[in-house]
């Protein structure tokens, strides 16, 4: 029996190992990642990891777990796929035979065909060594640091370097902040934080060229206004490209990533596929979608171990995002829509605020900073079925008296 074969060792394809042993699949499991060590969590790296260094803190399971599990661990790429033969390709020359391949490929950082791009101290923030790099290069107190590029990453290592005491620039080629992910008054909230905290903002230009020293090392940006900032470190942070080159040499569907269905099965029934390389159908707007997201990727991982043991369901997990910036934790419940719609901003207890965003009279999305229990409400409401304007009016706006109502 060849067993289970998982191509990448992040945390969906560490769930999908765990989870299939915590669903009773008795065969072998192998578990294939390119990076050295035991699988990690990613999210803290931008936040926690750059304040305190402490990279045992970051593995999702000891040693101990896999032996224990029967999990084994091959670090090694995966470089072909013979899919007539059930076989994965490594680096190494070896082959590892499966009965059935999950592919967890992750993203990589994307990089903009900028002059001056790969200059030393142009850094990205994707995995623990390109982590460690940063924050061995931290500079100083007042040092002047640029960040390219206003999402989730950017803004939670701004936010971490001003408390190192540098001074940051964000540069942000869109009108606002994190514009793909939340409303515009969520962003003009954050804008308000971010500059608070001390930290530049230049927003709706464009970098034109990373700019370099004699020595060729980076020293600052250019903009398409002809704006010279300095930086003695560039931290490109302008989002991420599914990492899909295996699975199309091997011929399967392509499609803003890996092409599933609603069972999270490839077009070949041997392979499934997860976690940020996927795109599925949302369950909900029949759209085909695809999430940058750690609880995605874990949610499909459950869902295909399970399938794997004799529970098939289509997947129907509610998307839901975090981030932390400073002392305010944003929480995303639900997708957002693909286009600005109506909105309403309510101001909460303690400092918080919720953002309730709606499809006609539909509640499809809600953004909360500092407020755990509207988002925990917020997604047990989006989860059981549609929450209405008159229903969410009759609570006062409130998701979380709602919930408790029924």
């Amino acid at each position: 029996m060849a067993g289970v074969v998982i191509v990448g060792g992040g945390q969906g394809g560490f769930q999908a190992a765990a989870s299939l042993r915590q669903e009773g699949y008795e065969g072998p499991v192998t578990l294939v990642g390119d990076e050295p060590g035991l699988p990690y969590q990613r999210p803290p790296l931008s936040k926690a990891y750059l304040k305190d260094g402490d990279a045992a803190r970051l593995a999702l399971r000891p040693q101990a777990f896999y032996a224990a599990s029967d999990i084994a661990l091959v670090h090694d790429r995966a470089t072909a796929l013979d899919r007539d033969a059930r076989k994965v390709a490594l680096a190494s020359g070896r082959v590892l035979p499966y009965d059935h391949l999950i592919l967890a490929p992750g993203a990589r950082n994307a990089r903009p065909p900028l002059p001056g791009i790969d200059a030393p101290g142009v850094l990205g923030l994707r995995t623990l060594a390109d982590a460690r790099a940063l924050r061995e290069a931290l500079p100083g107190p007042d040092a002047p640091i640029v960040v390219i590029g206003g999402g989730f990453i950017g803004l939670e290592f701004a936010a971490v370097a001003r408390a190192h005491g540098c001074a940051v620039t964000v540069v942000e080629a869109a009108p606002r902040l994190m514009s793909r992910a939340v409303s515009s008054e969520t962003s003009a909230r954050f804008r308000a934080k971010h500059e608070a905290l001390g930290v530049a903002l230049a927003l709706g230009v464009p970098v034109t060229e990373v700019l370099t020293d004699p020595a060729g090392r980076a020293r600052g940006v250019a903009l398409a206004d002809g704006t010279e900032i300095p930086g003695a470190l560039v931290l490109l942070a302008v989002g991420v490209r599914p990492n899909v080159e295996l699975a199309q040499a091997a011929g399967l569907d392509i499609a803003d990533g890996i092409a599933v269905d609603a069972h999270l099965l490839t077009s070949d029934p041997a392979i499934s596929a997860l976690g940020d390389a996927c795109s599925f159908p949302d369950p909900r707007t029949r759209q085909r979608v695809r999430l940058e997201s750690v609880q995605a990727a874990t949610d499909h991982a459950r869902a295909i171990a399970r399938r794997l043991t004799g529970r098939p369901a289509p997947y129907a997990a509610l998307p839901w995002f975090w981030s932390d910036q400073a002392d305010w934790k944003l929480q995303i419940a639900g997708l957002p829509p693909r286009e600005e719609t109506a909105t309403e901003l309510h101001d909460l207890p303690r400092g918080g605020f919720a953002v309730h965003r709606w499809e006609g009279d539909v509640l499809v999305c809600v953004e909360t900073v500092n407020a755990p229990a509207e988002h925990m409400a917020a997604r047990r409401l989006l989860a059981s079925g549609p929450v209405t304007r008159a229903a969410l009016a009759a609570q006062e706006g409130s998701l979380a008296r709602l919930a408790k109502a029924g």
